[in-house]
């Protein structure tokens, strides 16, 4: 079977928020503390997932292979201030964790950039951890660059954040 991207639906908040936790927990595990990550719930997710997906705000692909989610994107016009008006965002870019290093989150980031070219930005930026390095590298193998963008994410923990930036054809 090939991989097939598509706009995600309502009825794939479920698939969405399980890879969204999967991918919170293998990726951060040595980011953030254990206890954290263990009690990261499904369903508290699948709630967040189904209301953006039901409000529009933004764009979310997903990535098939089959009836098997494999992961998704979301993007839409960029929130932060001080950027060019034209500027889009990468807001979240998860892959099942059983799934890295096939391609698909490449794919993902190639179909949102397009999208949002299409869409008339110029540019487009994503915020990283910034001891996130396997998530760094993957951005600076499609080009992405950081750009100097630094803010402190706090949910339960403080971890420091880097803004990446590309250039849209």
């Amino acid at each position: 079977m090939s991989l097939a991207l598509r706009p995600a639906a309502d009825s794939d908040a479920r698939s969405i928020a399980e890879i969204h936790v999967a991918g919170w927990q293998a990726g951060y595990r040595d980011l953030i503390d254990n206890a954290y990550l263990n009690a990261l719930s499904v369903d508290a997710r699948y709630e967040v997932w189904r209301r953006i997906l039901a409000g529009g705000a933004g764009r979310v692909l997903l990535a098939e292979e089959g009836p098997c989610a494999q992961g998704f994107i979301a993007f839409g016009p960029a929130n932060d201030r001080g950027l060019p008006g034209l500027t889009g965002e990468i807001y979240a870019l998860y892959v099942d964790p059983r799934m890295w290093g096939r391609g698909t989150g490449g794919r993902l980031l190639g179909e949102a950039s397009a999208e949002l070219a299409r869409a008339g930005r110029r540019s487009a930026v994503l915020w990283v951890f910034e001891a996130n390095v396997r998530a760094r590298l993957f951005y600076e193998r499609y080009g992405w660059k950081a750009d100097g963008g630094r803010r402190v994410e706090r949910e339960n923990f403080s971890l420091a954040e880097v803004r990446y930036q590309t250039q849209l054809n």
